[in-house]
C-alpha cells in the first residue's frame, strides 16, 4: 500500500484570473508542475521542470504567467515568464524565459499586477528580505522596502497603492506587521517589533481602504481584527475564545470567508462583513483542513466574488481543489487527470489528550491499525515540524501506511504547537525547550492505556520533528525502540552556526542566541548526549537543504557508527529540506518501512 499511497497526486490552486481560468500545483509526474485548468474544466501543461514548481500568478491583462522554481530543492527561488500563447517549448510547452535569476539569493513571487511582478529577495546582504516592484516593460526595478528582517509574506492592495508586510524577528513565535506606501516609500509600522503578537497574512478590502487580518494580540487565540488606513485605527471585528479564527475578504466588499480551528480540523463558513452575521457553512469533506494550515495557498477569491477556490485536504484524502460557489452555497472538486485509486479501508483519527509531567494536556491523534491490517501492538510516534507548527487531520501518506503496516500512529501537539493557543506554543520557548521532549515521555507512558505494547515503539518526525526523535533517543534511551530522523537537528549550536545567514536570525529567537544561550543550546543538543544512546536509528536528508545542513545527519551517524549503534543514512543529492521528489520517496520510505518491521518486530 505505501507505493499507492506514495503516488497519489495532489493539486493546489495558486491563481485564478477574471475569465475563470486557473494556475494549479499538480504532481501527476512525481514531481509539482504548473498546470492551466480552463473554465471548461479542460487541464494544460505550462511546465516540465526538473525540480518543484513552487508557486506561478497570471499577469493581468496579459497572456503571461510568472513562475517561481528552484534546484534541486535549495529553495533558492528564481522567477520566470511564460506566454500562453507559445507552444514552440519541448513538447509544444511555452518556453520559460529567465525574468528574476540570481542562483546564489532567494526570490519569492508575491503577487502579479498589470505590467508588473512584486517579488521578495535576499540579495543585498544574504540576511534580510527586501520587497522589490519590476515593471515588466522597461525591466526597471524599485526597492519598496530594505528595513531589514525576515519577511514573511507580503500582500498588494487591489489599488497597489499599499503593500501590507508581516515580518519575523520578535520574541518567540511573534510576527510585526508593517505598511508600505508604495509611491512614497514610506514604511510605517502597525505593530511594535517587541510585542510578541502573532498575526496572520492580511486581507484588503476591495475599496483599498483596510483590511481583514487575524491576529492574537491581547488574547490566546487568533481573532479578526480589522485595520482602517484613513484613520489608523484598529477594531476587533470576529472574536471566538475557543477557537483560532482566520478570514479572506470577498471582492464584493460584503460577505468574509472565516476559517475556524478546532483540534485539527479546519471549517469554512460565509458571513456578513459588516456585522460578521453567519451566512452559510461551506460543505466540505469532514473531517480535513482548508486554508494555510495545510500549508497550501489560502483560499482564492474570484474576480467578481463568484466563487471561491479553497485548497483543501484529510486523512482520507489527497490535497485538492474545491470551488465554492456564494450565490448556490455548492462545493464541487476541481477534476484531475486521473492517477491511481484511492485505497479503501482509510480512517479519521481519534482525539486524546494526555497528561505530561506538569500538569499539562497534550493534544493527541491516534491513528488504528488499517486496510485489515491486525494491530502487531507496535506504536510509531510521528513529530511534526516547526516547532511552531502544528499537526492537523489532514492527508500524510506516511501515517497512513504505518497504519497499514499495523502500527498505532500517534501523532502529537507537544508544546510549542501553534493552534491550540498563545501559551502552548510559548511553552517550549528557549530555555523550556527540553519540556517538549519530556512531552514525548508522557506520551510513551500513556501507550498501554491504548493497547500498546511501550517497548516496541518508535520516533519518527521531520526537521524540528527530526530534533526531538534525536532528543528522545538521546534523553530518554529506556524508552524507544528505533528512530527515523528526517532532516532534522542533531546540535542546536552547530545548527544555528550552519544554517543559511537569513534563517539564522528567525532560528534563535526560538532557540535561543548563540551568543547568550550558548550552554543551554549545548545542554539540549542530543549530539552531546550521544553516549546514551542505544536505539537504531534511520536517516533521510536532502544535500541541498538550506534549513537543516546536511552536516547535522552526518554528525550524527558518525558519533553511532563509531559507537556501533546501528544506524543508516540516505543522502538524496537532488533534495533540500525533505524530499519532494516522488522517485526518492518511493526509494527512501519503503527502505525506513523495512528498518521498523526489523526492529519493533
Amino acid at each position: 500500500m505505501l507505493t499507492t499511497l506514495l503516488s497519489l497526486p495532489t493539486v493546489m490552486a495558486f491563481d485564478v484570473d477574471p475569465a475563470g481560468r486557473l494556475l494549479v500545483g499538480y504532481d501527476g509526474s512525481g514531481i509539482r508542475q504548473i498546470h492551466l485548468v480552463e473554465a471548461d474544466g479542460s487541464w494544460r501543461a505550462l511546465t516540465a521542470l526538473g525540480d518543484t514548481a513552487r508557486s506561478a500568478r497570471f499577469v493581468p491583462e496579459s497572456r503571461r504567467v510568472v513562475v517561481e522554481h528552484d534546484s534541486g530543492g535549495d529553495e533558492r527561488g528564481q522567477l520566470s515568464v511564460l506566454d500562453l500563447d507559445d507552444t514552440s517549448g519541448p513538447g509544444g510547452l511555452p518556453v520559460l524565459a529567465p525574468l528574476v535569476h540570481d542562483l546564489a539569493y532567494f526570490h519569492h513571487l508575491v503577487d502579479a499586477k498589470p505590467g508588473r511582478v512584486f517579488f521578495t529577495t535576499n540579495r543585498r546582504n544574504q540576511v534580510d528580505f527586501d520587497l522589490v516592484m519590476l515593471d515588466l516593460a522597461s525591466g526597471t526595478e524599485t526597492v519598496l522596502y530594505d528595513g531589514g528582517g525576515y519577511l514573511g509574506s507580503a500582500h498588494v492592495s487591489p489599488d497597489e497603492r499599499w503593500v501590507a508586510i508581516t515580518l519575523a524577528g520578535g520574541p518567540g513565535n511573534s510576527v510585526q506587521l508593517l505598511l508600505v506606501d508604495v509611491a512614497a516609500r514610506a514604511v510605517t509600522e502597525l505593530t511594535a517589533h517587541d510585542d510578541p503578537t502573532y498575526q496572520e497574512g492580511p486581507s484588503w478590502l476591495p475599496d483599498s481602504s483596510g483590511f481583514v487580518v487575524a491576529s492574537d494580540e491581547g488574547r490566546e487565540r487568533l481573532a479578526l481584527r480589522r485595520y482602517d488606513v484613513g484613520t489608523a485605527a484598529w477594531s476587533d471585528l470576529l472574536v471566538d475564545d475557543k477557537h483560532d479564527l482566520a478570514g479572506w475578504v470577498c471582492p464584493d466588499g460584503e460577505h468574509l470567508l472565516v476559517g475556524t480551528t478546532d483540534d485539527g480540523v479546519v471549517t469554512m463558513a460565509l458571513h456578513k462583513l459588516a456585522d460578521t452575521s453567519f451566512v452559510a457553512d461551506l460543505e466540505l469533506p469532514t473531517g480535513g483542513c482548508a486554508a494555510r494550515l495545510i500549508m497550501a495557498p489560502d483560499p482564492l477569491w474570484s474576480f467578481d466574488g463568484s466563487y471561491a477556490l479553497l485548497n483543501h485536504s484529510s486523512p482520507v484524502n489527497p490535497l485538492s481543489v474545491f470551488r465554492y460557489t456564494r450565490a448556490t452555497g455548492e462545493v464541487v472538486a476541481i477534476q484531475s487527470p486521473a492517477g491511481p485509486e484511492l485505497p479503501d479501508g482509510l480512517t479519521h483519527p481519534e482525539s486524546h489528550r494526555v497528561t505530561s509531567f506538569d500538569g499539562e494536556q497534550i493534544p493527541v491523534f491516534v491513528y488504528r491499525p488499517i486496510g485489515g491490517a491486525a494491530s502487531s501492538g507496535s506504536a510509531v510516534v510521528w513529530v511534526h515540524g516547526g516547532p511552531e507548527l502544528m499537526a492537523m487531520r489532514v492527508w500524510n501518506p506516511i501515517v497512513t501506511a504505518l497504519a497499514a503496516e499495523g502500527h498505532t500512529v500517534i501523532v502529537p501537539n507537544v508544546r510549542g504547537s501553534a493552534a491550540y493557543g498563545k501559551r502552548w506554543y510559548t511553552l517550549d520557548d528557549k530555555e523550556l525547550r527540553l519540556d517538549s521532549v519530556r512531552d514525548l515521555a508522557a506520551i510513551h507512558d500513556w501507550l498501554p492505556s491504548i493497547a500498546v505494547d511501550p517497548k516496541r515503539t518508535a520516533l519518527w518526525g521531520g526537521s524540528y520533528g527530526g530534533y526531538m526523535v534525536l532528543a528522545g533517543l538521546a534523553f530518554q534511551p529506556e524508552r524507544w525502540a528505533a528512530g527515523v530522523d528526517v532532516v532534522g537537528i542533531a546540535s542546536l549550536v552547530t545548527f544555528l552556526e550552519n544554517t543559511s545567514a537569513y534563517r539564522r536570525v528567525a532560528r534563535e529567537r526560538e532557540y535561543g542566541v548563540l551568543a547568550e544561550d550558548r550552554d543551554f543550546l549545548e545542554e539540549a543538543s542530543p549530539l552531546n548526549r550521544v553516549d546514551d544512546i542505544r536505539a537504531p536509528l534511520f536517516v533521510i536528508h536532502g544535500a541541498n537543504d538550506p534549513r537543516v545542513p546536511l552536516s547535522e545527519a552526518e554528525q550524527i551517524v558518525d558519533a553511532l557508527t563509531n559507537r556501533d549503534v546501528p544506524c543508516q543514512l540516505l543522502v538524496y543529492p537532488d533534495e533540500g529540506h525533505g524530499l519532494q521528489k516522488r522517485s526518492n520517496r518511493l526509494d527512501a520510505y519503503p527502505q525506513a518501512f523495512a528498518f521498523l518491521r526489523e526492529h519493533l518486530s
